[in-house]
């Protein structure tokens, strides 16, 4: 480092670096439990593939009611209700605002980590220049969270990682090469186009690719999809994914500006009225390198719905295998080699088999290629980096390593999760005694149900409790209790759609193509807006803060009130004549 500059010195008990999905998942899971947290990002905004830099929507798993929840459900209903038109000042804002607002979190932005101390197989320190201050900062930890992608923390630290697709024999991978390689998926610098009413002329750059029918046999774009994100203009799986970057993201920017003059001028479409509204020039990575874990998680686990014990998160997308040579092959630009929606993803595919101090989340974790494939998709990279973010408060606690959660403290990990909204298929929210003992009465329907610990439908079971505005439920004491908070779980229909262009498209936190017509999207109708809550205490009932223009699936309501009973009241939906609740936890 040049001794002439400024060096600015944190310590922190975890050290999170890249600020997309997984790492902001991570930092806020973790600095919500009181750890204090560092989070290096070498970018401007947050979202990392999601951020307007690079716009890619946020994929996750298929089926029904098998949508992400926990912290990236809050982000998402958050968008809803303050961004309907899905705008990207207002997304990066509701992004920077999630970070800012958590006081234990510590960010650094503009900051790209290039070195690191050691102490035997632990990191010590790492260390990021700022490029807009020309300040040095060193960060201190005790544990580190690499969330970066491209796992800039293993070449640095001689973590064993991964690079390229696995042979078919070393796992028995039936859609594995047959022959090991160094092959990835490729990159996309992805375009936006709007959708105006008037005509807009497009004169290409003369270094822009020319493109033709016969040169895009698979790749035609569609400008009536809503859809429509030009995902296929890929290349680099064939080169260093890292180390030809700048070389790759030049040739990117070629072919975004000649598949644009395809669409405008080739005369094989009615696009007279739209425009290029965006071109990102920063590529959007699928693969590069692969941190290997205390496990590899490989096909096999994936098509087997990976039913570990120590499940901690969940994939459900495809194993969607990308071909490395992109637009410049003739053949379909990827095959969606079906995997079942949900599958389990491990612990310990979290954490570094020989760094004893680091965990990773994302897209990096400690998979093979084809099991990489349906793990890579954000709105699965989020839950792994919340999951990251619980088990650093877990190890801090406990003074103990990445591995001995794992040995001694894997149920609290899982329990913790689901307490803070994530779903783990096969298990249940565990409740308090408080909750599980008290005898409830309601008008509605179902009201038992709000104690099974099922905080989704399942199996055709809506698993809640069902009233209208005017119902109440009930909950009475063996006694006086002690009551800190309670903790409600709403419907945010994990279903939801929305309409657009024609067509029922699922409902996603960002745009790809912006029609004329396009609609503003809304916070889900199903959840409760309005909640009175009362305690009974000497003989007779008292209102206490309740729930106030809610548009939440997770609520944790502070009460810090003696009670011998509490009441909830329904006031309002968002929108529904009923209400459904899946949990009230009294604790």
């Amino acid at each position: 480092m040049n001794g002439n500059l400024k060096t600015v010195k944190h310590n922190a008990e975890l050290c999170v670096v890249g600020g997309g999905l997984s790492g902001m998942c991570a930092a806020v899971e973790a600095a919500r439990h009181g750890v204090k947290v560092v989070l290096m990002h070498d970018r401007p905004v947050y979202g990392g593939n999601a951020s307007s830099e690079i716009r890619m929507w946020i994929c996750g798993a298929h089926g029904e009611n098998n949508r992400e929840t926990g912290i990236i459900e809050e982000i998402a209903l958050e968008n809803l209700y303050r961004n309907p038109y899905r705008r990207y000042p207002m997304w990066d804002c509701i992004l920077f605002e999630l970070i800012k607002r958590e006081k234990n979190i510590t960010p650094i932005l503009n900051c790209a980590c290039s070195d690191i101390e050691t102490d035997g197989n632990k990191i010590r320190k790492i260390y990021g220049y700022q490029s807009t201050t020309q300040k040095w900062h060193e960060v201190e930890a005790d544990y580190f969270a690499d969330c970066s992608g491209d796992s800039i923390l293993a070449p640095l630290s001689g973590a064993e990682y991964r690079y390229g697709r696995e042979g078919r024999d070393e796992f028995g991978e039936s859609i594995a090469p047959e022959k090991a390689d160094k092959k990835t998926m490729g990159m996309t610098c992805l375009i936006q186009a709007r959708q105006t009413g008037k005509k807009h002329k497009y004169i290409a750059p003369s270094w822009a690719r020319k493109f033709t029918r016969e040169d895009l046999p698979y790749r035609i774009p569609n400008m009536d999809d809503p859809e429509e994100n030009y995902w296929y203009m890929e290349i680099g799986g064939e080169q260093d994914m890292i180390g030809d970057t700048e070389e790759l993201r030049d040739e990117l920017i070629r072919i975004a500006y000649g598949i644009w003059d395809y669409i405008k001028n080739s005369g094989e479409y009615d696009a007279d009225n739209w425009e290029l509204d965006f071109v990102g020039y920063l590529p959007g990575k699928r693969e590069s390198r692969r941190y290997v874990g205390e496990y590899i998680m490989n096909q096999n686990d994936v098509a087997s719905e990976g039913k570990f014990d120590d499940i901690v998160a969940y994939g459900g997308w495809t194993m969607d295998d990308h071909h490395p040579g992109g637009i410049n092959t003739h053949e379909p630009p990827n095959i969606f080699h079906p995997a079942p929606s949900p599958f389990g993803i491990p612990y310990r595919c979290l954490y570094s088999v020989n760094i004893e101090n680091l965990y990773f989340a994302g897209r990096n974790i400690s998979v093979t290629h084809t099991a990489m494939s349906a793990t890579r998709v954000m709105a699965t990279c989020a839950l792994l980096g919340q999951a990251v973010g619980a088990a650093a408060y877990l190890a801090e606690k406990y003074n103990t390593t990445p591995h001995g959660v794992y040995a001694e403290h894997i149920r609290e990990l899982q329990h913790i999760l689901t307490d803070d909204g994530c779903w783990l298929p096969g298990l249940k929210t565990e409740l308090s005694e408080i909750t599980r003992t008290a005898k409830i009465t309601a008008g509605g329907e179902n009201a038992q149900k709000l104690l099974n610990g099922h905080e989704r439908p399942i199996g055709g079971d809506n698993n809640c409790w069902t009233g209208r505005a005017g119902d109440s439920v009930t909950f009475m004491f063996d006694g006086e209790k002690d009551i800190k908070e309670v903790r409600f779980v709403f419907n945010s229909d994990l279903d939801r759609e929305t309409v657009g262009a024609g067509k029922y498209v699922k409902e996603k936190s960002t745009i790809c193509n912006v029609f004329l017509d396009n609609p503003a999207l809304n916070v889900p109708k199903t959840l409760v807006k309005d909640m009175d809550v009362e305690i009974f205490s000497n003989g007779k009932w008292r209102a206490v803060n309740g729930v106030e223009n809610n548009h939440q699936r997770l609520v944790k309501l502070p009460v810090g009130e003696k009670a011998e009973g509490m009441r909830f009241t329904v006031r309002a939906t968002n929108g529904n004549e009923t209400a459904d609740i899946y949990t009230i936890d009294i604790r």
